[in-house]
C-alpha cells in the first residue's frame, strides 16, 4: 500500500509540475496583458509537434533545445498580428480569439500529423527505473522534475534578475507609468507574451515524451493550469506554482483512495479556495 501511495504521489508531483509550468506561463500572460489565452494548450502541442518534426534530424536533445524558441517564436508572431489589436478592449474579445485558435491549432495538427497518437522517442537509459524496487522512478521522471525546477529557477531569476524582467513586474503593477517612463510597452507585452509560450512550448516536449503525442495533449492540461492560477492567487507566481504542485499531488493522492474522483479533486480545492480565501493562497489583495 505504501508503494501505491508513493507511486501516484510521485506522479502527481510530474503532472502538478506540467500543470505549473503551464500556469506560469499562462499568469505571465495574464498579469501584464490581461490576455486570457485558451490557446495556450493549443501552443503546448505545436511545441510537441515541432520537436518530433526536428527529432529525425537533431535528435531528442537537440529538438528539446530548440522547439521552445521555435514556439515562443510562433507566439510573437501571432501576439503581434492578432492579439496585438485587442489590448484595451474588453476581456471578452481576446478570450474568444484565442479560444478559437486553440482549435485552429488542434485541426491544423491533425492536418499535419493526422489524427492519431505518433510515437515520440526518448532516449533509451532515460526509460530504465533507478532501482528494482521503486521500478517508477524512471529516469525520464526524475529528469522532468529537474528540467522544470530548472525552467522555473530561471523563469525567476529573468524576472528579478534582468532588466527585461524588472520591467515585467513593474508593468504588472502599473503598465501606464512604465510607458510614461519611456518603455516600449508594445514590445514589452511581445516579448513576455513569447516568454509564456516558451514556458508552454517546454511543457509540450517533456508531456509528449510521457503521455504520448495527439492533437487533444494540451487540452487536458489546459483547465487544471487554470484552476492552479486560481488557487495560487492571481498576480501571483509562486503562488501560480504552489497551486500547480498542489492540485497534481492532491489528484494523485486521490487515485489511490478515491479513482473516480481525481479529475473532480481539483475544482474541490478551488472551491474551498474561493470560500475561504477569495484572492488564492498567495494572491494579492483585490486582484480580481
Amino acid at each position: 500500500m505504501s508503494q501505491l501511495i508513493l507511486f501516484n504521489l510521485f506522479n502527481g508531483l510530474i503532472v502538478g509540475a506540467f500543470y505549473a509550468l503551464m500556469a506560469l506561463g499562462l499568469s505571465l500572460i495574464l498579469n501584464l496583458s490581461g490576455v486570457i489565452n485558451f490557446a495556450h494548450g493549443g501552443f503546448l502541442a505545436l511545441g510537441a509537434y515541432i520537436a518530433y518534426t526536428l527529432m529525425p534530424y537533431v535528435g531528442f536533445w537537440g529538438a528539446l533545445l530548440i522547439a521552445p524558441f521555435l514556439t515562443a517564436f510562433l507566439g510573437i508572431i501571432i501576439e503581434r498580428l492578432l492579439i496585438r489589436r485587442l489590448y484595451g478592449r474588453d476581456p471578452l474579445y481576446s478570450l474568444l480569439l484565442t479560444f478559437g485558435l486553440a482549435y485552429i491549432f488542434e485541426d491544423v495538427s491533425r492536418y499535419i500529423w493526422g489524427a492519431q497518437s505518433v510515437p515520440f522517442i526518448v532516449p533509451g537509459f532515460l526509460t530504465k527505473p533507478l532501482s528494482n524496487s521503486l521500478f517508477f522512478l524512471t529516469g525520464y521522471r526524475v529528469f522532468m522534475v529537474v528540467l522544470v525546477a530548472i525552467a522555473v529557477a530561471a523563469l525567476f531569476y529573468i524576472l528579478n534578475r534582468t532588466r527585461l524582467g524588472m520591467r515585467i513586474r513593474a508593468g504588472t503593477m502599473d503598465l501606464e507609468t512604465v510607458s510614461t517612463l519611456g518603455v516600449n510597452v508594445r514590445v514589452l507585452r511581445n516579448l513576455n507574451f513569447g516568454l509564456g509560450i516558451f514556458l508552454a512550448g517546454l511543457a509540450g516536449v517533456l508531456a509528449a515524451g510521457l503521455l504520448g503525442l495527439q492533437p487533444t495533449i494540451g487540452t487536458s492540461l489546459i483547465m487544471p493550469s487554470f484552476v492552479a492560477i486560481i488557487v495560487g492567487g492571481l498576480g501571483s507566481l509562486p503562488g501560480t506554482l504552489l497551486g500547480g504542485l498542489l492540485i497534481g499531488v492532491a489528484s494523485g493522492l486521490t487515485t489511490v483512495f478515491f479513482p473516480s474522483a481525481t479529475e473532480a479533486v481539483m475544482y474541490v480545492m478551488m472551491g474551498l479556495v474561493l470560500l475561504l480565501r477569495p484572492r488564492g493562497l498567495l494572491g494579492e489583495e483585490g486582484r480580481l
